[in-house]
């Protein structure tokens, strides 16, 4: 009776695997063009030395990030020095003149009291006193403002980012204005430089894609500079949380210049055998030379460049 058994089961045929068909159709599809894009800051600001001098300290180097208004160096000017210096000594010669003329005004109003001295003569003891109080005035603000030099020997960060560059070496002279350090900050972006002839392709707000270390990304074109500077198109792209470790580094990018018409199968249609592609086309099998691969609407599709023409049916299996 088994055997039996077995030999009805092995006549059944079992039941066919589901099949579906695809008319092939031009479909419009995103024309991509490679390039090459440059991270750069949305600012960069270099520090300055405010005074001349000698730079005595460099606490940053090339990458650090600092916080706008962080101390990264500071510069002496000696001579600022000497110069208080100079001005304390004129301020207690000055100081023990004007004791003295307060000291002769006293004995002056003493003596007026008596009636031995006169009132011009107090008058001018009196004025003598005023000018001695002015001149030590002016001499204080002169000492605020020297230390004011010197407080800004001080060279701060003026922006909130990454240090780009440092020209300078601790133990140099600098001159006023001079860089110590140059910050980019204010966010980062992609700058492309894409051929004129594609200026007219593109458009603000297109998609962008960009290969990162981590992965594919997708940037939007934030702005297109209406100049062209040898014979390319200027464009910033906004790329969410751009890698800012090394700034002005080359990025492979690929932008939308442009649609086209290309028949799509499903990559699941296609078979692979001896090095070859194959599709089922009206029962039987066809090679076929196929392109580049496109998602459309979640389904992975692949574009056929020959063996196939527009209103066959193609059998996925």
């Amino acid at each position: 009776m088994r055997p039996l058994l077995l030999l009805a089961l092995m006549v059944l045929p079992f039941p066919a695997a589901a099949e579906t068909s695809h008319i092939v159709a031009p479909q419009a599809v995103t024309e991509w063009k490679s390039v090459y894009g440059r991270v750069e800051a949305q600012s960069r600001i270099p520090a300055r030395a405010r005074i001349g001098g000698t730079l005595v300290a460099l606490d940053v180097t090339e990458g650090d990030l600092v916080e706008s208004g962080d101390v990264l160096g500071e510069i002496v000017d000696e001579k600022l020095d000497f110069q208080i210096g100079a001005l304390d000594a004129q301020l207690q010669a000055l100081a023990s003149q004007l004791d003295n003329a307060e000291t002769e005004l006293a004995r002056g109003e003493e003596l007026l009291s008596r009636g031995v001295t006169t009132v011009q003569r107090l008058d001018g003891l009196r004025t003598q006193a005023e000018v001695l109080r002015n001149q030590i005035a002016s001499l204080r603000a002169e000492r605020q403002l020297v230390e004011q030099q010197a407080a800004e020997g001080r060279v701060v960060a003026p922006i909130t980012g990454r240090v780009l560059s440092v020209p300078a070496a601790a133990g140099a002279v600098v001159m006023p204005g001079e860089a110590v350090a140059t910050i980019g900050g204010g966010g980062f972006f992609l700058r492309l430089a894409v051929p004129e002839r594609h200026a007219g392709l593109m458009a603000e707000g297109d998609a962008i894609h960009i290969t990162a270390p981590s992965g594919e990304v997708e940037g939007r074109l934030a702005r297109l500079y209406p100049q062209i500077e040898n014979g390319r198109v200027i464009a910033d792209v906004a790329v969410p949380e751009l890698d800012d470790a090394f700034v002005d580094a080359r990025v492979p990018v690929r932008l939308p210049i442009g649609t086209r018409a290309a028949l799509l199968v499903p990559e699941t249609a296609v078979s692979h055998r001896f090095g070859l592609d194959f599709l089922t086309v009206a029962g039987s099998e066809r090679t076929v030379v196929l392109g580049r691969r496109h998602d459309i609407g979640g389904t992975s599709m692949v574009e056929v460049l020959s063996g196939l023409s527009a209103g066959e049916t193609v059998v996925t299996p």
